[in-house]
């Protein structure tokens, strides 16, 4: 029988249904409702826990098993291969922000969401600080000095005023927006892969589509 699909019982070949790996990461936690197991720390015997799905799903794949059904959690049932994708982003490796990441990605995908890299944000040059009166919206000033000056032929001295400025976004605000989205796919990356060769996904198949890398550096298109 062929990676590709599987024949149903009226002798049919039953075609997979194929995902972009954010898609099908979508469709595991949000539609599905797939938990996120962990693993359990490495210092707790495992009598006290038991396993985890994706220590479950390592001995099936070295065995040689398939993954024969989904689980009933809280009375609802959660397809297999939604199981098998929940398990896949549990074990994010360390380098690749492990269980931190893990949560990260299952918490974005519950939400549809993708990684907020701050797209159109530019920095801008503003007051420190704000005061509004029945003139409108002024920039607080304050002394940074005093000056002798000669005014009709008298020496005064005055306050000299500055207005403190900041930049809104900080540039390492967006700059740390965007690595955060890189990490998210270089995680995402990891797990498409991780899909793709253990290939215990009955009736998914994870396609080659992924978000842009770097979205950011699009290049305008030409007119």
């Amino acid at each position: 029988m062929s990676m590709q699909g599987r024949i149903d019982r009226a002798g049919g070949t039953k075609v997979k249904r194929a995902l972009g790996v954010q898609a099908a990461l979508e469709w595991a936690f949000r539609v599905e409702k797939a938990q996120l197991e962990l693993p359990p720390p490495k210092d707790v015997v495992e009598e006290g826990l038991g396993f985890g799905l994706e220590y479950v799903l390592m001995q099936r794949a070295a065995l040689g098993c398939k993954v024969d059904g989904g689980q009933h959690k809280m009375g609802s049932y959660t397809h297999a291969d939604a199981e098998v994708i929940a398990a896949t982003v549990a074990g994010l490796p360390d380098s690749l922000g492990g269980i931190r990441m893990a949560i990260r990605m299952a918490e974005l995908a519950r939400a549809g969401l993708t990684p907020d890299w701050m797209p159109g944000v530019v920095p801008r040059c503003v007051p420190v600080e704000t005061r509004q009166n029945q003139h409108g919206i002024r920039a607080v000033t304050e002394v940074v000095c005093t000056e002798r000056v000669l005014t009709r032929g008298k020496w005064r001295t005055v306050e000299v005023l500055a207005c403190p400025v900041t930049w809104r976004p900080h540039p390492e605000q967006i700059a740390s927006a965007r690595r955060g989205y890189e990490d998210w796919w270089q995680a995402l990356d990891w797990v498409r892969d991780g899909l793709v060769a253990g290939g215990m996904l009955r009736e998914v198949e994870v396609t080659a589509a992924m978000p842009k890398q770097k979205p950011w550096q699009a290049r305008p298109t030409a007119r």
